[in-house]
């Protein structure tokens, strides 16, 4: 299906807005860097943008009272692991563990992060064969499986990574299936984790 004009021009003009506007801290209200900490707000079960020095607040647990966990930098390449037990039928999907005990895992669409519940026996199960998973930090790390085109990619990432990603496949997805662009996209996406890692 091709893409409509009124929803080319949309699309850039949301691009051209998103860059004109620089991204301040949510907490001091601080400009912040283009990379940037952020915090996940369990109250709100959100991630919210922070400056250099109100994220060494958070530091360890440090301030907050547990309603505010610093995203940690993480980004660490597992050997393959065998996800079929938690029972997620998608190629490209991020597991995450709750303060709670839950799990949930979020695959992207184009319309946005599609979200199921993962029976935490299961998630139990895999974590006590890949030590690594034991110990992820709750909410604010992720599972990321890539096993689409063939692929075989596992990570332990910060939950940004995996919105960021969502976000990506959000906005080059076209037509039924994705086209090549998304593919490309996501593989590049892949490609930053290692070097970034």
């Amino acid at each position: 299906m091709s893409d409509g004009a009124l929803a080319r021009v949309i699309r850039s003009a949301a691009g051209r807005a998103a860059t004109d506007e620089a991204e301040s801290c949510e907490l001091c209200a601080a400009r912040v860097a283009e990379e940037h900490a952020h915090l996940y707000d369990t109250g709100a079960a959100q991630v919210r943008c922070v400056c250099g020095p109100c994220s060494v607040l958070f530091a360890d647990g440090a301030a907050g009272e547990g309603r505010y966990r610093l995203v940690p930098r993480r980004r660490l390449r597992l050997p393959p692991v065998d996800t079929a037990v938690l029972g997620v039928p998608v190629g490209l999907v991020f597991f995450v563990p709750r303060s709670d005990g839950s799990v949930t895992a979020q695959g992207p669409s184009p319309a946005g992060a599609m979200r199921w519940e993962v029976d935490a026996a299961a998630w139990r199960q895999l974590a006590a064969t890949v030590p690594q998973l034991a110990a992820m930090a709750p909410d604010v790390e992720a599972l990321l499986v890539n096993t689409v085109r063939g692929l075989d990619e596992h990570w332990i990432v910060p939950v940004d990574d995996c919105y960021r990603m969502t976000a990506l496949v959000r906005r080059e997805w076209r037509g039924l299936s994705g086209g090549g662009r998304v593919w490309s996209a996501v593989e590049r996406f892949f490609g930053d984790l290692t070097e970034r890692s």
